[in-house]
């Protein structure tokens, strides 16, 4: 009689095993790279000069850390602002995931100094953008890549 009833629990058991490992769910998509996105409101007359920045220093160093496989792409948008505080351009980085982008936070912060210099020097180039733009925050997102 125990023998019936550990065998009749085993196979309900093996039964539910094989359909959950059946049941699994299928999702027409799979997640993507990672994007960093920085929310920039350039302050009014300052367009060029701000451009100018992002054409040179910003990108000097978007390109170190390409050439490092720190990240994979960066792209900047501009948009018209909603209102006056609203931003007007975005700064955008794609990484490989999550993990790479923490990974690589010494890395990233030595071969910035590298490239724009001493801690006091990118200190005092925060500064000076200051009169050229407001940076009104970042946010992190995953692509979604679609299957179907």
């Amino acid at each position: 009689m125990k023998t019936k009833v550990l065998g009749a629990g085993l196979a309900v058991c093996l039964a539910l095993l094989a359909f959950s490992v059946y049941a699994q769910v299928n999702r027409p998509y799979h997640p993507g790279t990672v994007w960093e996105i920085q929310f920039i409101r350039v302050k009014p007359g300052m367009d060029n000069a701000y451009k100018q920045w992002l054409a040179t220093d910003w990108k000097k160093e978007q390109e170190a850390f390409k050439a490092q496989g720190m990240i994979l792409s960066y792209k900047v948008v501009e948009t018209e602002s909603h209102n006056p505080n609203d931003f007007n351009m975005m700064l955008i980085t794609e990484a490989k995931d999550l993990a790479t982008l923490e990974a690589n936070d010494k890395k990233a912060d030595a071969l910035a100094q590298q490239v724009m210099g001493s801690d006091e020097q990118q200190v005092q180039g925060y500064k000076n953008r200051e009169a050229l733009r407001e940076p009104l925050g970042t946010r992190l997102g995953r692509e979604v890549v679609l299957s179907q």
